[in-house]
């Protein structure tokens, strides 16, 4: 790790006092144009072969703004087999065929680092911009004449203020960053390898599979997620509802023990409130909730409302996040923060944004309920490089229907945590029996401040008019309902589901996440269907395969752990070299005992390929490619036909019910699992036999 700056550069530096030829370095295109129009209107833009460059001359400098776009460098080795353990860092263009078109602007970036006096990185202020900076210098320039741009939005006035403030590299974050390249590449490439290497012995085929450390986690939790519910076997359950009426109008009580288990104890149920022909109300109540307004947008929340309102892909939020970024219409999405900073200029924001018709009135209406003062509400989660999401108030030209989803939802949201609480009142009623052997419910809910319900119409609740029912009144039995209905299975994932998990388990980064559910479908292992994700067969074979021979690399803990290890990175307490040797040993462990195995593991997973016949057989269910276990049947069916005899115990305490019978429902019910209805379908079950 290299520091050895000037002493001067160690402290906030202007860019203008950097005399000579000076390059900036940006990310993407789009960013070194508005680098350029804000450190000078008067830049002047040349190109070196179709790249543009902007030239700024001024107080004795010239600055050149030039772009890459992202990653122009990647790790590669020339050694093959695995384990493998040496490796380099070489042009993208040269290794990855999807990044051919980088090679200009290397060339051009290679040309413009060997004039210059100093290097300024402004790439994005995280680790994958530090990195991406931090390379090109490295390996074209003088990192020790280098320093750093940190902004959070591409709006002129921040951009000037970063200019006039340039730091020394951030060391902490750019090794951070070469950690987590460095890690996913030894762990993606060493277990694919040995992977494939198991696929050629067992067949003779070389076939491409691939496993990571973030991914394969990430592809268990779908599976088992598949599993449960391909296996899911619904109960029978029953809900016992009474309309009842005073002076001519109706109301409709819950059972207060819904849902009832037994078909017996419901009936039982009505029958005693048929008997007695009325209830007596016993309580009413009405309370008033004070609903704060939610907390400004990070990534994840930007991404779980965009796809619970619009049925965007988290991947597609981020990018048309990232593009909007890009025109300074909003600050930097890949935040975990949900706080603003308090340095914010509020109000200069509302009145910029009151300029834009569909805001105008709502603007108007913030700023007068709020008499001007501007507090927002804040969540807990933080982040050290960036604030929550916010719009600039630069006013949007030329946006996709797509684009104005985002940014109105980003609009509404800021707006929102400015707003006064919503507050809802929640009416009760609770009647009983005259015995008072049964006690009903019944609720209704009224809107009294709408609050920041106003500003984010997205979530919304509606107002029902409660009966004038007070303690005491008598409720005449008009009817009394019973209705069987099943347990559900768990819901489908979406996305954004598994999204959310990787955020609750910690591993992944808020840039990462949603590329690493892109790459499950890329590798066949997941596909979309109607309602949802589903897994492959291959997807099932790699984890079993995996599962059974290199478990660790399905554990979240040691994921989450290596997370830690590198955020301990950023922070300065361990470095890139004792996390780099801790991962090569744990691998070195997992590889040994996955070679003693290799085998067997090819041949399970050539089955679930489809290039290799399984040994004992195939699953007798015709559909089903997976080998023979049990009496001619997978694990998976296997375990389905355990279960329908299993439950069929259960079935039998809650109602009276025939082997055959019970069998004939659940192949009828939506709510059966795949596996479940593939062996009824299949005739496979039996009714048991009684001694």
């Amino acid at each position: 790790m290299v520091s050895g700056v000037e002493p001067w550069m160690s402290r906030g530096v202007r860019i203008w006092d950097l005399k000579g030829r000076v390059l900036v370095i940006a990310e993407k295109p789009k960013a070194a144009r508005k680098i350029a129009e804000a450190l000078s209107p008067g830049y002047v833009t040349r190109r070196i072969g179709s790249i543009p460059v902007y030239e700024i001359n001024a107080y004795g400098s010239m600055i050149l703004v030039a772009s890459s776009v992202g990653h122009l460098y990647e790790l590669n080795t020339g050694v093959k087999g695995y384990p493998v353990y040496s490796y380099e860092w070489v042009p993208s263009h040269l290794v990855n065929p999807g990044k051919r078109h980088a090679r200009e602007y290397l060339e051009v970036l290679k040309k413009l680092c060997r004039g210059v006096d100093y290097y300024v990185n402004a790439c994005d202020y995280d680790i994958e911009g530090s990195v991406i900076g931090y390379l090109i210098i490295k390996f074209n320039g003088d990192e020790e004449k280098a320093l750093r741009a940190k902004f959070s939005s591409l709006t002129r006035e921040e951009l000037r203020q970063a200019f006039n403030n340039l730091a020394k590299l951030d060391y902490e974050m750019i090794e951070a960053g070469l950690c987590r390249h460095e890690l996913d590449w030894l762990w993606g490439i060493n277990v694919s390898r040995a992977l494939m290497k198991a696929v050629e012995d067992a067949t003779g085929r070389r076939i491409v599979l691939s496993a990571g450390r973030v991914q394969t986690p990430t592809l268990k939790y779908v599976v088992e997620k598949t599993v449960e519910r391909n296996l899911f076997i619904p109960l029978p359950q029953y809900r016992v509802t009474v309309t009842a009426e005073r002076n001519g109008e109706e109301v409709v009580l819950e059972y207060a023990g819904n849902p009832v288990e037994k078909h017996g104890e419901a009936r039982s149920i009505v029958e005693r409130v048929r008997r007695q022909g009325y209830l007596i109300v016993e309580e009413v109540e009405g309370k008033t909730y004070v609903l704060k307004p939610p907390p400004p947008f990070n990534l994840g929340d930007l991404q779980e409302e965009a796809a619970r309102i619009y049925g965007f892909s988290p991947a597609k939020t981020q990018a048309i996040a990232e593009q909007l970024y890009l025109d300074a219409l909003i600050s930097y999405p890949r935040t975990n923060s949900q706080k603003l900073p308090p340095t914010l200029n509020y109000r200069g924001i509302l009145d910029n944004l009151a300029s834009i018709g569909k805001y105008s009135g709502l603007v108007a209406s913030l700023l007068s309920e709020t008499r001007g003062v501007l507090k927002p509400v804040e969540g807990e989660k933080e982040d050290p490089a960036h604030p929550a999401i916010y719009p600039t108030g630069m006013k949007p030209g030329g946006l996709t229907d797509e684009q104005w989803a985002v940014y109105d939802l980003i609009v509404r949201r800021f707006l929102a945590v400015f707003a006064q609480p919503a507050r809802l009142t929640h009416y009760t009623v609770k009647a009983v029996t005259p015995s008072r052997d049964a006690v009903f419910k019944a609720s209704w809910q009224r809107v009294e401040e709408q609050g920041w319900m106003k500003y984010y119409g997205f979530h919304t609740y509606k107002s029902s008019r409660a009966p004038g029912l007070v303690k005491g009144d008598k409720l005449g039995v008009v009817k009394v309902s019973m209705r069987e209905s099943y347990t559900k299975p768990p819901k489908r994932l979406s996305k954004i589901d598994v999204l959310r998990w990787m955020e609750s388990v910690e591993i992944g980064t808020e840039a990462t996440r949603a590329q690493i559910i892109e790459k499950l479908f890329e590798r066949k292992y997941l596909f979309l269907e109607s309602k949802g994700i589903g897994v492959s067969d291959l997807g099932f074979g790699v984890v079993e395969v995996v599962e059974r021979f290199f478990p660790d690399l399905l554990s979240i803990e040691l994921t989450r752990r290596f997370e830690k290890e590198m955020d301990a990175i950023r922070r300065g307490l361990r470095s890139r070299g004792q996390v780099l040797e801790e991962a090569k040993r744990i691998l070195t462990a997992m590889l040994g005992e996955f070679d003693e195995n290799r085998v067997e593991a090819g041949r399970q997973l050539a089955v679930r390929l489809g290039v290799a016949e399984p040994s004992r057989g195939k699953c007798r269910i015709s559909s089903c490619k997976r080998e023979a276990v049990e009496e001619g049947l997978c694990r998976h069916h296997a375990s389905a036909a355990r279960l329908i005899h299993e439950y069929y115990v259960e079935w039998s305490r809650r109602k009276e019910i025939g082997f055959d019978e019970y069998v004939e429902k659940l192949r009828k019910s939506r709510n059966t699992g795949k596996w479940i209805k593939e062996v009824i379908e299949a005739g496979v079950v039996k009714a048991p036999r009684f001694p």
